[in-house]
C-alpha cells in the first residue's frame, strides 16, 4: 500500500465537494422505512441552488420512506474519496418543480421525469456534509453542520 497524499485543507475539500456535486451524475441514496427497514439505491442527481434533486417512481421504497418528507443519506465517490451528505428530503410532484430545475435535470440526463406521472422528485436540503480520503483527513471531515458550511 502506498502512503496517503497529504491531507487537504477544509477549503480545498469544500471546493472538491462542490465540484463533485456539479460534475457527478449518480449517488448512493439510503433511507429507512418507519419500521426501520433500510433501503440503499443508486439515483441520478442534479445539484440545484444548494439542494440535490433526484427522481424516482412514487411507489419505490426510497420515495415512500420520505413521503411527504424525511431523513436521507447520500454518498458520492469511492471508499478512499468519499462525500457523505445527510439531509432532509421532500417529495415534489413534477408540476410543482420549478421549470428551470426540471429543464436542467432533463438537460443533464437523457430522460424527463416530468412526462411520467408515476415519477416524483426528491429535493434534498443537506444539513451535514463530510468528506475525507484517508485517515489523515478524518479529524477535519465535517464541512457542513446544521445546514451551514463551516468553511
Amino acid at each position: 500500500m502506498t502512503a496517503p497524499e497529504p491531507a487537504r485543507s477544509a477549503e480545498q475539500r469544500k471546493r472538491d465537494v462542490l465540484d463533485r456535486l456539479r460534475r457527478d451524475d449518480d449517488a448512493w441514496v439510503a433511507t429507512a422505512s418507519p419500521g426501520g427497514v433500510p433501503t440503499l439505491v443508486p439515483l441520478s442527481f442534479l445539484w440545484d441552488d444548494g439542494t440535490l434533486v433526484m427522481a424516482t417512481r412514487r411507489t419505490n421504497p426510497t420515495a415512500v420512506n420520505v413521503t411527504p418528507s424525511g431523513p436521507i443519506r447520500i454518498t458520492l465517490g469511492l471508499t478512499r474519496d468519499v462525500v457523505l451528505i445527510e439531509g432532509d428530503a421532500t417529495i415534489v410532484e413534477g408540476p410543482d418543480l420549478p421549470a428551470a430545475t426540471g429543464d436542467a435535470f432533463a438537460a443533464k440526463f437523457p430522460w424527463d421525469p416530468r412526462h411520467h406521472s408515476a415519477w416524483v422528485y426528491l429535493r434534498i436540503a443537506p444539513h451535514t456534509v463530510r468528506a475525507w480520503r484517508e485517515t489523515n483527513e478524518l479529524a477535519g471531515r465535517d464541512l457542513m453542520l446544521g445546514g451551514t458550511w463551516l468553511v
